[in-house]
C-alpha cells in the first residue's frame, strides 16, 4: 500500500525536524518491547558522563583520581549519572566535584555503548566559573585537577581518553556537526528511532516506514544482547526477511538524543534518533574468482511484511540533504564497544 500525499508530507516534515536536531515524544514502540524492561538507573542501566574541556592554550582539563584502584592516576572529569539527574546536570556536578569548576556543555562529541546496560556520553564543555581544585581540597571525588598539554608525561588511568580528547580537539578547531545536546523529552525504555534510507542508482531516496496506526519511522527497543544500534537491523530484518542478508544496515550517526531522567524508573530511558542506510552487500568477485562490478539497483528491495512500506522522498531539498548525509555524514557519532 502506498502512502497518501498527506501522509508523505507529514513524514517528510518529521524527517526535516529530525535533521534539524529536534525530536518528538516516544508514544509507541514497534519492535522488541516484549524483550525489554524499563530503564532504571542503578538497576539495569548505567549512564556515564565525561567532559572534555580546553583552555585558551588548548590544554585539556584533567583530574587526579582518589579511588583506591586508580589512586593518583589522571583521567577526564567523568562519573555516573545519579537518580533524578539529566545528562547535563550530571556533567556539571561531576566537573564541579572533581575539578572545582562550573561548566556549560557545548555539545555531545561522541556516544559509546556496550548495549543498553552501559552508555557513555562524552561532552565538549567550557568553564564558566569556579576555581581549580587543589590538593588542599582533596576528597573522595578526586585529589586535584590540572591542565594537561597532552605532551608532558602523565600517569593515565586509561588510554581510552586519548581518543576522546582528540575528538574534542578536532571539534574545537573545526566542528563537523551542529551543536547537539540532549532534548528534554521523556522515554521509559532505551530505544532507537530509525530514519532508514535506501538510495537508488539515480539518486532517488526511499525511507522505510511502519504503516500503522499512521505511517511513521520505526522505533525499536534496545536488547541487552546487542548493540543499541542493532534496532535498525531489527526493523530491516522484519520488513525484508528474504533480502536482509544480501544487504548491509549501517547506522550513520545520531540526529538527536532524548532524555529526561527526573522520574526514577519511568523516565530513565533514552531515545536515539538515528540515520541509517540500507545498502546492497555486493560481492567483490564472481563465482570464478574474477572481479565483479554489479550496478547499483534502481529501487529498494521489495517489502515482504505488510506492516512496512517504502516511501520515496519527493521534496527536492530534503532529498538532497538525505543524499548528502548518506554519502558524507556530519552527525553525532555513536560507537559500539562490543
Amino acid at each position: 500500500m502506498e502512502v497518501t500525499a498527506k501522509e508523505r508530507q507529514q513524514v517528510e516534515e518529521q524527517v526535516e525536524q529530525l535533521l534539524s536536531g529536534q525530536g518528538s515524544e516516544v508514544t509507541l514502540c514497534d519492535l522488541g518491547l516484549e524483550l525489554s524492561k524499563p530503564a532504571t538507573l542503578r538497576k539495569n542501566v548505567t549512564y556515564i558522563v565525561c567532559g572534555v574541556i580546553f583552555n585558551e592554550q588548548e590544554e585539556v582539563l584533567m583530574v587526579q583520581e582518589a579511588k583506591p584502584d586508580c589512586y593518583k592516576q589522571w583521567y577526564l572529569p567523568a562519573g555516573r549519572v545519579e537518580v533524578g539527574e539529566s545528562l547535563e546536570e550530571a556533567l556539571r556536578r561531576e566537573v564541579k566535584e572533581e575539578a572545582g569548576f562550573d561548566c556549560q556543555p557545548i555539545t555531545l562529541l561522541l556516544i559509546q555503548e556496550q548495549g543498553p546496560q552501559w552508555i557513555r556520553f562524552i561532552f565538549l564543555a567550557r568553564i564558566t566559573g569556579g576555581s581549580m581544585k587543589t590538593l588542599t581540597a582533596a576528597d573522595q571525588e578526586s585529589l586535584q585537577a590540572s591542565w594537561w598539554d597532552r605532551q608532558s608525561s602523565l600517569s593515565l588511568r586509561g588510554r581510552d581518553i586519548l581518543r576522546l580528547i582528540d575528538y574534542g580537539l578536532r571539534y574545537h578547531r573545526s566542528p563537523w556537526h551542529g551543536a547537539s545536546l540532549p532534548l528534554d523529552l521523556s522515554c521509559r525504555h532505551i530505544v532507537q528511532r530509525t530514519l532508514l534510507l535506501f538510495v537508488g542508482a539515480e539518486k532517488r531516496v526511499w525511507i522505510l516506514l511502519v504503516q500503522a496506526p499512521t505511517p511513521h519511522l520505526p522505533t525499536a527497543a534496545a536488547l541487552r544482547t546487542h548493540a543499541v544500534t542493532w534496532a535498525a537491523n531489527m526493523a530491516a530484518q522484519e520488513a525484508l526477511p528474504a533480502s536482509y542478508y544480501n544487504h548491509d544496515v549501517a547506522t550513520l550517526g545520531v540526529l538527536s538524543l532524548q532524555h529526561n531522567g527526573r522520574q526514577h524508573g519511568r523516565t530513565d530511558g533514552v531515545c536515539f534518533n538515528t540515520l541509517a542506510a540500507l545498502t546492497p552487500d555486493r560481492p567483490q568477485r564472481d563465482e570464478d574468482g574474477l572481479a565483479a562490478e554489479r550496478p547499483a539497483p534502481a529501487t529498494p528491495p521489495p517489502v515482504e511484511n505488510p506492516r512496512y512500506v517504502w516511501m520515496e522522498v519527493q521534496a527536492p531539498a530534503l532529498r538532497e540533504e538525505l543524499l548528502r548525509q548518506s554519502q558524507n555524514p556530519t552527525l553525532l557519532p555513536i560507537q559500539s564497544l562490543y
